[in-house]
Parts: C-alpha cells; structure tokens; sequence
C-alpha cells in the first residue's frame, strides 16, 4: 500500500478511537438496560449489548495494529515492522453480523419454530456474505476483488430481500405502538449494511489506484461508520423497542 501521509493516519486513528468510545458506550449502557425490560426480550438487549462488546474489543485491536505499524517522525509518517492487520475486521463482522439480525428476530417475539427458522437462515446467509468477502478484501488484484464482492452480493441481496418482504408480514403484526420502531430498526439495518458494499466498490472507481493512501483512508473510515451505525445505533433502537413493547406487555 502507497504510504500515507500524517494527516491521513491521524484522521483513520481518531475514527478508530471514536468508535472505541462508542461500542463501549454502548455496551455499558444496553447491559445495564436490561433490567428496564421484560424478561422475554432480555435476551435480545443482551445479544446487541454483546455485539458492542465484540465490536469494542476487536476496534481496540484494530486501533493496536493500525499505531504499531507507521510512525511519526519530524520528516513525516514512516511504515514500521508490523503490519497493520485488518483482518480484525472480518474477524469482528463473522461474529457480530449474524447476530444482528439474531437480536432483531428476536425482539419481534415470533413463535419458537418461525424465530428459529429465520434466525439460521439469514444468521447462516449473513455469514457466507463475510467469508465470501474476506478473500477479496486482502487481494490487491482489482479483477479478484470484484469477483469476491459480486459473490458476497449475492447472500447480502438474499437478506436484505428477506428483510423487506419475509418480515413485513410479521412487523405487520407487532403493536402499534412499536410498529414504526421496528421498521426503523429493519431499515436502518439495510441502510448501514449497504455502506459496506459501496465503501468496498472504492477499490473500482475508475483511475482509482487500490494500494492508495487515499482509497486505503475512506476505506478505513466509512468502514466504521457503518459500523458505528449498524452496532451500536441499531442496539439503541432494540433496547427502545424492547422497552415500548415491555411497557404495552406485548
């Protein structure tokens, strides 16, 4: 990879550390709020406040690899003997992705046999997706990365599908009062998972050079804003839910 300036590192640093601070917030604040909620929708505030967890631990690694490979000297930014390890990432996405959607079936109170059909389906879909993407992700051949990232589209398109129309009938059927909610929690899950494909088609813009500094930046950082988005906001909206719904003991 081309090597980045000062600036560019600092800028991929703080979001880093941004979301350190954020997935920690979160954290402590979804564990603490589930004793504001029923007792069948714990489970749900639990999985969004352990996703949070993985996703603080995994930023803490990342934030690791990321100062121990440059360092910044009078002259500018010098590449260390470490290198940075993004893998981190794939690592957290495996664990985390799965269960996004695991606390969002979850907090919908379906019956036994439709919760647990729905959650391995797109669980086991939302998984593929992430190991589908890896090997394009660390590849340097832009020919390579396409083919991984059309692959990976592929489940990705089949959850976002099953989102909008395999759910619709049971958001339907939730109580009023957290009707809106829910679907907002759904969309915004679309919405934030959408980023990572479009921060990944970066590496195929036209006269884009993929070990640029400057590719390597806005991957870095639009990365984790949607990370930001699709953990710890969307966790925020299924204590939100969990609680309305508590409240109408629905």
């Amino acid at each position: 990879m081309e090597m980045l300036n000062v600036g560019q590192f600092e800028l991929v640093s703080n979001a880093f550390s941004f979301a350190i601070a954020v997935m920690g917030a979160a954290t402590i604040f979804l564990f603490l709020g589930r004793s504001q909620v029923a007792s069948h929708y714990k489970t749900a505030v639990t999985i969004s406040g352990i996703v949070t967890l993985i996703a603080f631990y995994h930023y803490w690694r990342i934030f690791d690899s990321w100062q121990g490979a440059y360092a910044v000297t009078k002259t500018g930014l010098e590449a260390t003997a470490h290198k940075f390890n993004d893998a981190y990432r794939y690592v957290d996405w495996l664990l985390t992705v799965p269960l996004l959607l695991i606390e969002l079936i979850l907090v919908m109170k379906l019956s036994r046999e439709e919760t647990t059909a729905k959650a391995q389906k797109l669980a086991g879909a939302a998984a593929l997706m992430i190991l589908l993407g890896y090997p394009g992700e660390i590849s340097a051949d832009v020919g390579t990365k396409f083919k991984w990232w059309f692959l990976s589209m592929i489940p990705f398109l089949y959850i976002v599908m099953n989102l909008f129309s395999g759910l619709s009938k049971a958001i339907n059927a939730q109580p009023e009062s957290v009707r809106d909610l829910i679907t907002t929690a759904r969309n915004l899950t679309v919405l934030s998972w959408c980023f990572y494909p479009v921060v990944y088609a970066l590496y195929f813009i036209p006269g884009a050079n993929v070990g640029s500094a400057e590719v390597a930046t806005y991957v870095q950082i639009g990365y984790t804003i949607s990370d930001i988005l699709a953990k710890a906001v969307f966790g925020v909206f299924i204590y939100v839910v969990a609680v309305r719904k508590s409240e109408a003991n629905a």
